[in-house]
């Protein structure tokens, strides 16, 4: 097999970040085009509420569990290594701040991706697939502002409400096992959790690294299922590309925003 030439290896580079380019390019003009323009929240609420109730309200099962179990596990790891120093009252501002900072919106995003957003793509290329968007052309509705808006903003929405559920759930599992469970006193618990969060620097950078992660996931969502091929292999290709595509965007962006709101610069 002949090996592949300095030139010939700059030019399939070069063709690859074209590509990109051109993918971002279509992606930055379909989110202006979905959200822009004639109000599509006001002549679309029933589609809104539909999509609320099936990206939000239908992974509260999920986000509930996985919360408490990881406020659980938490609880019993972190008094595990704070006794060793003497300080396992101090378990709950553990479980606490781990939750509000950091696994409550990146734990909840990753599942907001695995769960909602590989539904949305499926369900938008399913419908590229049986030509239900280019019928809703044909008779002058833009599929962008009626299929496409809502799930946006259903998307953005629910997001960061489920991140907040997912923390004070896992933070009421880590009291569960801590108080009940491994004689943690209850008052010490609850007064160094209160102590040591603050409102600003804790909830709040939380609930702006949700809404980040909600912006980017539903975005890469929608847009990869308007984007694919309409054949079932295009849309299956589609799909694992937006698990994929917004776990990484989350773990990336996380490192970003805790190095800007943390980050001692």
């Amino acid at each position: 097999m002949r090996k592949k030439s300095l030139m010939e290896r700059v030019r399939l580079l070069g063709r690859a970040a074209i590509d990109i380019l051109a993918v971002l390019g279509r992606s930055a003009i379909f989110l202006v085009h979905a959200l822009l323009g004639r109000s599509s929240i006001g002549g679309s609420f029933q589609l809104l509420v539909r999509q609320l109730y099936s990206v939000g309200v239908m992974s509260l099962a999920i986000i509930v569990v996985s919360g408490m179990f990881i406020g659980m596990v938490l609880s019993l790891q972190g008094f595990s290594i704070l006794t060793k120093y003497g300080s396992e009252q101090a378990v709950g501002q553990m479980v606490a701040l781990t939750l509000l900072r950091e696994l409550g919106p990146v734990v909840t995003a990753l599942l907001f991706a695995g769960r909602a957003g590989s539904a949305l793509t499926a369900e938008i290329g399913n419908m590229k697939s049986t030509e239900q968007l280019s019928s809703l052309e044909m008779i002058g509705v833009d599929p962008l502002k009626y299929i496409v808006a809502p799930r946006l903003w259903a998307g953005f929405i629910s997001l960061p409400l489920l991140a907040m559920i997912f923390s004070v759930v896992g933070i009421w599992g880590g009291s569960w096992v801590a108080i009940d469970w491994l004689g943690v006193y209850e008052g010490s618990f609850w007064s160094n959790m209160q102590n040591s969060v603050s409102f600003v620097d804790d909830v709040i950078n939380g609930v702006i690294k949700s809404v980040v992660f909600a912006f980017v996931v539903t975005w890469i969502a929608v847009f990869q299922g308007y984007d694919c091929e309409p054949t079932s292999e295009g849309i299956s290709r589609a799909t694992t590309k937006t698990v994929v595509y917004a776990s990484l965007a989350v773990l990336g962006l996380d490192f970003i925003l805790t190095a800007l709101m943390f980050g001692d610069f």
